[in-house]
């Protein structure tokens, strides 16, 4: 059961960087294209899909697709690195509690 539980803390930590790594590849490249074209936006726009459809998108109509592929993107990404983050730090509860033992 405990080398179990490190194989999946192991296998976890891994997912979580090439995730991690995948996903900053692509937001970098959106990135890349909206800074070119000096598009610029708070994180406020970026949780909120209604706030940049009404400031930002008519601003800037044609990198709409751009803008929303970096927000989503970057939503993305922050959401799975939250997930694998808490299910880590689950099994190395896991794993200390094993230890004791």
């Amino acid at each position: 059961m405990y080398i179990l539980l490190i194989s999946l803390v192991i296998g976890l930590f891994v997912a979580m960087l090439f995730v991690n790594i995948y996903f900053r590849v692509k937001v970098m490249k959106s990135y890349r294209v909206l800074v070119q074209n000096r598009v610029e936006f708070g994180a406020s726009h970026v949780f909120s899909n209604q706030k940049m459809k009404e400031e930002i998108l008519p601003q800037y109509p044609h990198l709409t697709t751009e803008i929303q592929t970096f927000a989503n993107h970057l939503r993305y990404s922050i959401k799975m690195a939250t997930v694998l983050l808490v299910l880590i730090t689950m099994f190395g509860a896991i794993l200390m509690y094993y230890g004791r033992g």
